[in-house]
């Protein structure tokens, strides 16, 4: 991409990962849901840690899982729906390149790991990615950007 186009993609994209943590993080307070390693550790197994380490924030919705369904959205909108890439970020640290089908097909295995990690229930993961999506579209159908 050219620098005009590299820069409204990351401004696009940002302004609606922007508008997404605001969404999730009042929706966490206003929900103020405990964690499974706090439900796990009174009512089954006292000595149950996740793989992730839990954070100390209520849970719903998965921040992960909310942030990811705006940037899919936001860059279904510049690339389209079906634009396949590879993930390369974690070569530095011994793991294979990563290759995905779509933007939404990584948004949905960022905010599935949250919940095989441990720190959320699927509640928060399906209701995070729709929430994300649905605060994707209203803000890029919101933006008036120069590039459009």
């Amino acid at each position: 991409m050219n620098f005009e186009d590299t820069v409204y993609a990351y401004t696009k994209t940002s302004i609606v990962i922007f508008e997404a943590f605001i969404s999730c993080w009042d929706e966490k307070y206003r929900s103020n849901l405990v964690r499974p390693e706090t439900l796990i550790n009174k009512y089954v197994n006292d000595n149950w840690k996740p793989i992730l380490q839990t954070p100390p924030f209520p849970e719903y919705p998965s921040g992960h899982s909310v942030a990811s369904g705006a940037a899919s959205t936001a860059l279904n909108s510049i690339f389209g729906n079906d634009f396949q890439f590879d993930d390369t970020t974690e070569l530095q640290f011994g793991l294979p390149i990563r290759s995905f089908k779509s933007f939404d097909h990584a948004a949905n295995e960022a905010a599935i790991s949250r919940m095989y990690g441990g720190i959320h229930y699927r509640a928060a993961v399906d209701e995070g990615v729709k929430q994300g999506r649905d605060l994707g579209m209203f803000v890029v159908n919101s933006l008036n950007m120069v590039n459009e």
